[in-house]
């Protein structure tokens, strides 16, 4: 039974996708639930698992094109013997009957063809006169129609390929060795155009419209990362041996900008339209950074987790954003943001704001410098931090307070337990 492989329904306020790539070509034997191809939309990478055991016997769109719901992107055959049909149709070509009969066409002369050519007994009659016409095997081409064989538009696309001439003849061979000793490709200005992938023009759409919409202004600070170096050390292996995941500097990090988004809601605010909408609960954005772009998935109630809940979340996020199984769930809302460059060493930046949250965190490399602690001049782990805000939403005072509550919160991390 042939079944049609069709692009599911679409995420809400996605309209249309882009193949990005065929896990299977036709002919292949796939299993149930195993991933046919993925559809990249502007916001995450959908599967189309197959939905019965059987061959892949026709990919009728190819990567890079743009779908819809409910387009046909392919068609599966069902069952462990689905390849039989393909075989049955080379056997019943009518051109064995004609040669039976001795009265073949010219070109039906199958019995005086070379061995290289018996493929071409396999093809429509129309793609066997083209073939003949243009002096090509079937066996020099690669067919995409049903079960792979040829399509006319599979040979006419062969035959008008520069070189798709038949292979060069020993003698035009050795004419044709000396030509690479010629770098004819010494100096060149090489350029390649590739089209944007969804995801980074999603990106660049959002990042253009943050800076369109939103009055951004960023303060900096910088925080004395010792206590909490200090803390991870101590409790390194008892954390993980207990939590098994490790003990980062992300989960105080969070911890520390929920302390401060309680002290300032306006941090944790955002406007819609003339209306400010205040949030009373704190969805926590971690910025990760994947081959197809930066995507930032959201903590939930990130104030209720504890802080091996948070390493555990931040673990399995960050593992599915690189592996592009984000769903829109995980995507959706969020109401203030922390991205770190310093896991690239980046010393100091100004991050966008992620419309419509009115503020995100940068956080930046740790290094150690020499600042004054109780008049001596010590070597400490030092991270510059930046604040980037909505200046219509966020005056620079309670950017500036906001700031400092979280430095203060990570050279002391008891104010976290005792919430001071």
């Amino acid at each position: 039974m042939s079944i049609e492989i069709k692009v599911p329904n679409l995420p809400e306020s996605v309209s249309e996708a882009t193949i990005a790539g065929w896990h299977f070509k036709a002919g292949d034997t796939v299993k149930r639930e195993q991933n046919l191809v993925d559809l990249e939309t502007d916001k995450v990478v959908l599967e189309v698992p197959a939905t019965a055991d059987g061959v892949l016997s026709e990919v009728r769109i190819a990567p890079g094109a743009t779908v819809k719901a409910g387009d046909i992107l392919g068609v599966l055959e069902q069952g462990s013997a689905a390849s039989a049909p393909v075989a049955k149709v080379k056997d019943s070509t009518p051109a064995g009957g004609d040669t039976a009969g001795g009265g073949a066409k010219p070109e039906q002369k199958s019995a005086d063809k070379p061995a290289a050519e018996s493929d071409d007994e396999g093809q429509s009659p129309a793609v066997r006169k083209l073939l003949a016409e243009l002096g090509l095997s079937a066996a020099q081409i690669t067919g995409t129609g049903k079960g792979g064989r040829l399509t006319k538009e599979d040979v006419q696309a062969f035959a008008d390929k520069p070189k798709a001439a038949p292979a060069a003849t020993p003698a035009k061979a050795e004419a044709a060795a000396p030509k690479p000793a010629t770098k004819s490709t010494a100096g060149a200005r090489e350029e390649q155009r590739v089209p944007m992938t969804r995801i980074r023009a999603r990106i660049a759409e959002r990042l253009v419209e943050a800076q369109a919409t939103a009055a951004m202004l960023t303060t900096f600070n910088e925080v004395d990362l010792k206590a909490v170096s200090d803390i991870r050390a101590k409790f390194k292996e008892p954390f993980e041996k207990a939590n098994g995941v490790k003990l980062g500097f992300m989960s105080f990090f969070v911890k520390a900008a929920i302390e401060a988004l309680k002290k300032f809601p306006a941090v944790n605010a955002s406007i819609d339209g003339a209306d400010v909408v205040y949030h009373g609960f704190y969805d926590v954005g971690v910025a990760v950074s994947t081959e197809r772009g930066l995507v930032v998935p959201i903590l939930r109630d990130a104030d209720a987790l504890s802080f091996a809940e948070i390493e555990k979340a931040i673990v399995e996020l960050g593992a599915k954003a690189r592996n592009g199984k984000l769903t829109m769930d995980d995507l959706t809302g969020g109401t203030f943001s922390i991205t770190n460059g310093g896991t690239f060493g980046s010393m100091m930046s100004t991050p966008i704001l992620n419309p419509p949250q009115a503020a995100i965190l940068g956080m930046h490399g740790i290094f150690d410098r020499p600042v004054v602690v109780a008049g001596q001049i010590v070597i400490r782990p030092m991270m510059y931090l930046a604040l980037t805000y909505d200046h219509r939403l966020i005056d620079g005072r309670e950017a500036v307070l906001f700031l400092r509550s979280i430095k203060e919160s990570l050279e002391d991390p008891s104010r976290m337990l005792l919430q001071v």
